[in-house]
């Protein structure tokens, strides 16, 4: 009899302790917003958001491909294929669509065009644009060009 009142004493105990934690809600520090979350991934980021930290960082190995490629070459390359395996530039990243971000580029021999589109354009969501110069450019009310603001 005691070990039956013991086990059902357990029991109860666990589904009051289970009920307590499925209940009681998080506190409210530990609910935010996506921007209010953004951690710079380095001193000096000038993202806003982890999709746009993406983009630059695809931006990046971008002008770092272009730019070697044109010391081996002595031209840019003027596709994205053309860029897979100089630098870090991989075969999957000749794929347009970045996740909140789309591609464009123009390449010629001697000049390139990179273009980052948000698929909602808001200020977690600039566009971004770069040309053989390497400075990326942004804009949050508009498409990116060579007009808009440099980033730091």
């Amino acid at each position: 009899m005691r070990n039956s009142v013991t086990r059902v004493l357990t029991v109860l105990a666990g589904v009051v302790l289970a009920t307590f934690i499925l209940l009681v809600p998080a506190p409210a520090s530990t609910v935010q917003t996506p921007s209010a979350t953004y951690q710079p991934k380095f001193h000096g980021d000038p993202a806003r958001s982890d999709s746009e930290a993406a983009a630059l960082a695809y931006m990046r190995v971008v002008i770092r491909a272009q730019r070697q490629f044109n010391k081996q070459y002595d031209h840019f390359a003027t596709s994205l294929t053309d860029l897979v395996h100089s630098g870090s530039f991989t075969k999957r990243m000749v794929n347009p669509d970045r996740g909140d971000y789309t591609v464009d580029f123009h390449g010629k021999k001697d000049s390139y065009v990179l273009s980052m589109m948000p698929k909602q354009l808001d200020a977690n969501h600039r566009s971004f644009y770069a040309e053989d110069d390497g400075k990326i450019h942004a804009d949050e009310e508009k498409l990116a060009d060579g007009k808009s603001p440099v980033l730091k």
